[in-house]
């Protein structure tokens, strides 16, 4: 019963998604949907990121993947067009994944979330001093589709979104997720027990880089402009672990939760304060994380329950 409500939860804030564009927002619909790209975009990031996680791996590499799908696909999508530069930039994401994957997956714990963030930081040096990324100038980039539709990016970004619950969803309700479990639990019995632990690490961090670089496509063709220092900053990889952990761990409903709180949480605070914002912004986040340590999804179990 626990799954279903749990998938009933999830069908409606899906539903939700699919039907903004088409609800009467009035003069709010263009703040709305702003605000409803980011919730899909982020949530997308956590959900990858949740992916890895649950093979007990530590990754602060997403923001290298998000940046690395971001500037493949806004390189490429003035010569090959919107959707190959995303599919394309997303491929890098996965390629980086598995050379990061390939030399550091034999790490645990610290030491791998040490070498991820090496990773990132060796790359937004390469975007600053490579000159055809623009350099610390940045880099434009055009709008998907040639700006045929104004909402073509959020539609963009419900697709990724749908791709990183889909994925979510396999992976916690195949097989799959044994395996993942297994790894987490203790390495050394799950390859007692037959599981080949690289292999399974690999293959969740290739797919959650691939979602992550698709969110970093998208998100360079919503904003029309790349800057190493944002596409490859820190705070995405901070925004796709803070998300999951405060909606809670290795489920599919905890980033979901995670992200339509903590985006909408943001934008109001944003409009309400105004200056001093994230202080208010962090303290929730402190208070949460102390006394919700299984996030709101434990909250909605204690409720059922």
């Amino acid at each position: 019963m626990k799954g279903f409500g749990h998938l009933s939860l999830i069908l409606l804030f899906l539903l939700f998604f699919v039907l903004l564009p088409y609800l009467p927002l009035g003069i709010w619909r263009a703040f709305l949907l702003d605000v409803g790209f980011f919730v899909l975009l982020l949530t997308a990031l956590a959900l990858s990121w949740d992916l890895v996680a649950r093979t007990g791996q530590l990754s602060l590499a997403h923001g290298a993947f998000f940046g690395l799908g971001a500037y493949g696909a806004g390189l490429l999508a003035p010569q090959v067009g919107t959707l190959p530069a995303l599919c394309l930039g997303a491929l890098a994401a996965g390629t980086g994944a598995l050379v990061l994957g390939w030399v550091t997956l034999r790490l645990h714990g610290l030491y791998f979330a040490m070498a991820s963030l090496a990773f990132s930081e060796v790359l937004r040096t390469l975007a600053l001093k490579l000159p055809f990324t623009g350099g610390p100038i940045g880099l434009p980039v055009p709008p998907p589709f040639g700006g045929a539709s104004p909402w073509a990016a959020y539609y963009l970004a419900l697709a990724v979104f749908l791709l990183a619950l889909a994925l979510s969803l396999w992976a916690e309700w195949s097989p799959f997720r044994l395996a993942q479990a297994a790894c987490r639990q203790s390495e050394a019995v799950a390859r007692v027990l037959g599981v080949r632990v690289v292999r399974v690490k690999l293959w969740s961090l290739f797919l959650g880089s691939v979602v992550a670089g698709l969110a970093g496509g998208v998100y360079g063709m919503k904003t029309l402009f790349l800057s190493p220092y944002d596409a490859f900053s820190l705070a995405r990889a901070v925004e796709a672990l803070v998300i999951p952990i405060f909606g809670g761990l290795y489920t599919t409903l905890g980033p979901l939760l995670g992200g339509v709180a903590l985006v909408s949480l943001e934008q109001a605070l944003r409009l309400w304060i105004k200056e001093g914002y994230l202080v208010v912004y962090g303290a929730i986040l402190i208070l949460v994380i102390l006394f919700l340590p299984r996030g709101l999804v434990g909250v909605l179990g204690r409720r059922r329950g």
